[in-house]
Parts: C-alpha cells; sequence; structure tokens
C-alpha cells in the first residue's frame, strides 16, 4: 500500500513545524506515528540569526550540517513535507 510519503523516502527532506523548530534529513521511514530521519539537523530558529525559511534556503546551497544520527519527529509537530531540492533558492 502506497503513502503520500513514499516519493519522498531516501531524499533530504525539510520537516516544518508550527513553531521556531525546523527538522532537516534523510526520510528513512514515515507512518501514522510520525517519521524518522537520519543524519537529521534539528535547529531552532530562535538560536539564530536567520529564519526557518533562510535557514532552509541555506540548507539548501551549502548542504545539511547533521547534529543528529537519527531523529524521530511526531506527526502531529509537523505542518508541511518537502523536499530539500524543491526549495526555491531565494
Amino acid at each position: 500500500m502506497s503513502t503520500p510519503f513514499d516519493d519522498f523516502l531516501t531524499h533530504c527532506v525539510v520537516l516544518d513545524t508550527g513553531g521556531s523548530i525546523v527538522y532537516l534529513g534523510t526520510l528513512v521511514r514515515a507512518d501514522e506515528s510520525g517519521f524518522v530521519l537520519e543524519d537529521a539537523d534539528v535547529h531552532d530558529c530562535r538560536d539564530g540569526h536567520a529564519t526557518k525559511e533562510v535557514y532552509v534556503c541555506e540548507a539548501r546551497v551549502n548542504g545539511v550540517s547533521p547534529n543528529r544520527r537519527s531523529v524521530v519527529v511526531m506527526r502531529s509537530a509537523v505542518m508541511s513535507v518537502s523536499k530539500l531540492t524543491d526549495v526555491v533558492e531565494q
């Protein structure tokens, strides 16, 4: 049975939340409870100089800087999912 996330598996993705945290990493699993990313960058934009959009655009240009080998993100925390390669450079 296919899911809407099948096309995202094995790709570097952006998991956007309703808050200040953004997750970037390789999507290895997605199910009804959440998402599993490997080589992930968990970034709280309150800790830096950039908005989420600017941070994600910089990651698109410069690559992801992982700070977690693996992370499980609860599905309820995620507002949107996109491939990092689909982020439009500004």
